[in-house]
C-alpha cells in the first residue's frame, strides 16, 4: 500500500491545471452502450475510477483503445448483460451501466454497487429501480443479484422523491431509447447533467430541459457515433481554490470553469478570500485573515457535498465559529475525528452537523484516508499543519485526483510517495 509523506506549512505558487470531470466521464462511458457506433472521448481524466469503468465496459464486450487523456470506444459487439461482482462491486458508478444495458437489450443483472466508506453502507438504489419500473421493467432478486427485464420500455412521467444526480442521469439515458415521451421531474441540475444531455442530443437523442428541474425525453430508435469532450472538474477546481486559501498562498488554477463553483466563490467574498476570475482561469490571492461562515450542503447550485470536507479544513483557520451541516450523506463527516487528532477544535453535534472553532494550529499526524473527499481534506490539513504528516490508503485520493503528488510538487509542495 502506498502513502504520502507531506511537509507541512507549505506555500503554494505558480499554476495548476484542472483535469476532466470524473463525475461526467463516469456517465459518458456507460452511455456509449446506447450507441452501436464508435465514440471518441477527449479530456478524459486518467484516474482509477475511470479505468475501472472502462475495464467494466470491456468485460461486457466493448472494444476500447485508450491513450492517457482520451479513449476510442466501440460498443457494437456488446452482448453481455450481467455486471459481475468482481468489477461492479468495487465502485459506486457501476450502477450507471444498468440503465443503458436495460435500454439496449431489455434486461440486465447486477449486484448492489460498492465503493468507499461513503458508498459502503449499501446506499439505496431505490430511485433507480423505481424509475426503471416506471418505464416498464420488472424486478427480481436472485441471491446477490438484481435482475431487470422489459419486453419494451415505454415513456412515462416520473417524479424523483429526492434529488439525485446519478438517478437523474441514469433515467435520462434509459429513456432515450424508450418508446414515447418521458417526463422526469425534480431532477438534479448539475452542469454534468446538461453536458451529458448535450452529448446524447448530438448523437440523435431528443432531450429538452436538462439543467432544469424538469427534463423531457422523446424516445428514438437509435443513436449515432461521434465525439465527447469532458468538461473541467468543478470539484477539483474548488479543492485547489480552498487549498490555496487555507495555506495563505497565491495560486492560478487553469483549464477550469469558475462559474461552476459560483457558490464557493460567493462564500469566498464573505470570508475574505480574494480572487480574480477569467474565462478558463481562477487566480487565488494570498489570504491573511479568514472569517467564519456556516454552510449546508445542497444539490447544485448549492454548496456541493464533495467540497464540504476541504471547506471544513478551511474553517479551522478562520477566526470564529462556523457550522458545517452535511445534508446529503450520512457518513460524510466520519473524517472529523482525524482532524481533531491534528488539533482542530471541532464539536460533533450529530451525524450531520459539526461546529468548528478557529483559528487553531494543526499538527502532523499519521492518518488513513477513509474516502476520496476526506482524503483530499486530510491532504490540505497536512499542508497547513506543522511538521511532517503521513497519509495512508492514498488509493482513495487517487480515485479522483490524477498524479496529485506530481502536480502539487510543481506548485511548491514537499510531498513524497512511499510504496510499501
Amino acid at each position: 500500500m502506498s502513502k504520502f509523506i507531506i511537509q507541512g506549512q507549505a506555500k503554494l505558487s505558480g499554476e495548476i491545471e484542472v483535469k476532466g470531470a470524473k463525475n461526467l466521464a463516469l456517465k459518458i462511458i456507460p452511455a456509449s452502450i446506447l450507441i452501436k457506433d464508435e465514440i471518441f472521448v477527449t479530456s478524459l481524466p486518467d484516474i482509477k475510477d475511470i479505468n475501472k469503468s472502462l475495464s467494466l465496459l470491456e468485460k461486457l464486450g466493448a472494444s476500447i483503445k485508450k491513450n492517457e487523456n482520451s479513449a476510442q470506444i466501440n460498443s457494437r459487439e456488446i452482448k453481455e448483460t450481467t455486471l459481475f461482482e468482481g468489477h461492479a462491486k468495487t465502485f459506486r458508478a457501476s450502477i450507471m451501466f444498468v440503465g443503458p444495458l436495460l435500454a439496449r437489450f431489455g434486461e440486465v443483472s447486477f449486484p448492489h454497487p460498492g465503493g468507499c466508506v461513503i458508498g459502503a453502507g449499501r446506499r439505496p438504489i431505490d430511485l433507480f429501480v423505481e424509475g426503471f419500473k416506471a418505464l416498464g421493467a420488472e424486478l427480481k432478486q436472485q441471491g446477490n443479484y438484481y435482475h431487470l427485464k422489459a419486453s419494451k420500455l415505454s415513456g412515462t412521467e416520473y417524479f424523483f422523491p429526492s434529488i439525485s444526480v446519478t438517478a437523474t442521469e441514469s433515467l435520462m439515458m434509459t429513456a432515450t431509447l424508450a418508446q414515447g415521451t418521458t417526463v422526469l421531474k425534480n431532477c438534479a441540475m448539475e452542469p454534468e447533467v446538461k453536458v451529458l444531455a448535450d452529448f446524447l442530443n448530438n448523437r440523435g437523442a431528443k432531450i429538452k430541459g436538462a439543467g432544469t428541474p424538469t427534463i423531457k425525453i422523446q424516445g428514438v430508435n437509435k443513436l449515432k457515433g461521434g465525439r465527447a469532450r469532458i468538461i473541467p472538474d468543478r470539484i477539483e477546481t474548488g479543492s485547489f481554490a480552498i487549498m490555496a486559501a487555507a495555506t495563505g498562498s497565491e495560486l492560478t488554477i487553469t483549464e477550469c470553469e469558475p462559474n461552476h463553483i459560483q457558490i464557493l466563490l460567493t462564500i469566498f467574498d464573505k470570508i475574505g478570500v480574494y480572487y480574480k476570475k477569467e474565462k478558463n482561469k481562477l487566480h487565488i490571492k494570498q489570504t491573511k485573515s479568514l472569517k467564519p461562515y456556516n454552510i449546508k450542503t445542497h444539490e447544485y447550485p448549492g454548496f456541493p457535498t464533495d467540497l464540504q470536507p476541504p471547506y471544513t479544513v478551511l474553517m479551522t483557520q478562520a477566526k470564529g465559529t462556523s457550522l458545517i451541516h452535511e445534508a446529503i450523506y450520512d457518513r460524510r463527516l466520519l473524517y472529523i475525528d482525524l482532524l481533531s487528532q491534528m488539533g482542530a477544535d471541532i464539536l460533533m453535534c450529530d451525524p450531520h452537523r459539526a461546529i468548528v472553532n478557529g483559528p487553531t494550529k494543526l499538527y502532523n499526524r499519521k492518518l488513513t484516508s477513509p474516502d476520496l473527499r476526506a482524503g483530499i481534506a486530510l491532504l490540505i490539513a497536512s499542508l497547513v499543519a506543522k511538521g511532517t504528516s503521513e497519509i495512508d490508503n492514498i488509493y482513495q485520493i487517487e480515485r479522483g485526483y490524477k498524479n496529485i503528488d506530481k502536480r502539487l510538487k510543481a506548485i511548491g509542495v514537499d510531498i513524497q510517495r512511499k510504496n510499501e
